[in-house]
């Protein structure tokens, strides 16, 4: 589990990093998970890096009955699932001002590492969803939320992604189960991400290829 934690705390201090830059304006520019904005977005991220605190205060479920892949099943987004999320999302960015956004951000994500170093890596959690999960599994769907959100940020903003490559890893091999794309597709970890999760459409030619090679990822809301 030690090198995910790396990972994790490595995409949420970058990530931090940008907060501290942004002005009203870019907090208020759409993106493209509608209907939310920037702010709305980040405090959404926001909740997601910090879950693990409040789950590793909590009892520990006997066993674990699903893993990382498992976490994004698509009962986990019905309308009623999202609506619950989209508005939580809102909800959350009326209660942070711009200037304490970064901080709160920080605060969320490094109370999140000491919890997990204070946890035995065996741990077993619960997650919103009543999933019971590998303390590790469930880390890895969190450098999901942070760094897939920091993509979509990134192209709201109109700036370079700032994904790191170890959390790139991290994602692609989640959404892949591990198995090497088609190597007619060229792609690198990037377009991989941008691709199965929607952020970059498929060519005619890229699909045909997909589908030539029996090749499924993951596929979960945003």
């Amino acid at each position: 589990m030690e090198p995910v934690l790396a990972v994790f705390s490595a995409e949420c201090a970058r990530f931090t990093e940008i907060l501290a830059e942004l002005t009203d304006d870019e907090l208020g520019r759409p993106t493209d998970c509608p209907p939310w904005n920037v702010r709305d977005l980040i405090a959404h991220t926001r909740t997601g890096v910090g879950r693990l605190t409040d789950m590793l205060a909590a009892p520990a479920p006997p066993r674990a009955e699903v893993d990382a892949a498992g976490y994004f099943g698509a009962a986990k987004f019905t309308a009623e699932v999202d609506a619950d999320r989209i508005a939580g999302g809102q909800r959350e960015a009326l209660t942070v001002d711009r200037a304490a956004l970064a901080t709160e951000f920080d605060h969320a994500w490094r109370a999140t590492e000491a919890a997990i170093a204070a946890a035995p890596p065996d741990r077993v959690v619960r997650t919103r969803h009543g999933d019971a999960m590998r303390l590790g599994e469930f880390l890895r769907t969190r450098v999901v939320e942070v760094g897939v959100h920091g993509l979509d940020v990134a192209a709201a903003l109109d700036r370079p992604p700032w994904l790191t490559p170890p959390a790139a890893v991290v994602i692609a091999e989640l959404l892949t189960g591990g198995r090497p794309t088609p190597a007619g597709l060229g792609w690198d970890r990037l377009t991989l991400i941008r691709k199965a999760t929607g952020r970059a459409a498929l060519t005619a030619s890229e699909r045909a290829a997909i589908d030539a090679a029996g090749f499924r990822w993951l596929a979960f809301g945003r």
